[in-house]
């Protein structure tokens, strides 16, 4: 396979998992999969990242995140068990 292609999977591969996030958090329900609204949450949080308060920012996202992959880690592991 070409270089070129390897690099355009990957590219696309990783676009679909950042998609999955959106799914994944519930903004597609949310917002009735408005893209403006979801568009403009997103310029929302690239503002907020250049901010003065992007570390704060940053450090509440991060744990909020690792704990909603954690949560559905264990979800995942109590099913396997059933």
């Amino acid at each position: 396979m070409r270089t070129w292609q390897v690099e355009r999977r990957k590219r696309t591969r990783h676009l679909i998992e950042l998609g999955g996030l959106v799914v994944k958090a519930g903004i597609v329900e949310l917002t009735n999969d408005d893209r403006a609204i979801i568009h403009g949450a997103l310029l929302w949080i690239a503002d907020k990242l250049q901010s003065d308060d992007a570390e704060h920012a940053r450090n509440l996202w991060v744990v909020k995140g690792r704990q909603a992959f954690d949560a559905e880690r264990r979800k995942q592991q109590m099913g396997r068990r059933t």
